[in-house]
């Protein structure tokens, strides 16, 4: 299943959500998004049918395996651009708005060249 951005937003918002407060709901998700609750029902089903989380009898949502694989990637992505666009003076609340949409069209293999270059530029 092909993924759309909001699709992966919703993805890392579950992985952000879950290392800061442990269990998720829903309705923590449409808190931390600032979307209805309504969205995030008709997302988590799409997710769930394409097999990226899982919910539990008591409402809780799980990344699958896949899921966290692809929350992990767009949130690796998403922390790098924020990050490179602060140092070169971004004010922050736009380099996080920029990057959010960076995450998003960058193909992995161009994101892993430009990590690769800026992590060598770094050491010398």
């Amino acid at each position: 299943m092909k993924l759309h951005a909001s699709g992966e937003d919703y993805l890392e918002a579950i992985l952000v959500l879950h290392k800061k407060i442990g269990m998720v709901r829903s309705v923590d998700v449409a808190r931390h998004l600032e979307v209805t609750k309504p969205s995030v029902c008709h997302a988590v089903a799409t997710l769930r049918n394409g097999g990226f989380l899982t919910m539990d009898s008591d409402y809780f949502l799980h990344l699958t395996d896949v899921g966290r694989e692809v929350a992990e990637q767009i949130y690796e992505k998403h922390r790098f651009f924020t990050d490179r666009l602060i140092e070169v003076g971004v004010d922050p609340e736009i380099a996080e708005r920029d990057a959010c949409r960076m995450e998003h069209v960058i193909s992995q293999e161009s994101f892993e060249h430009l990590k690769d270059a800026y992590n060598t530029h770094k050491e010398e």
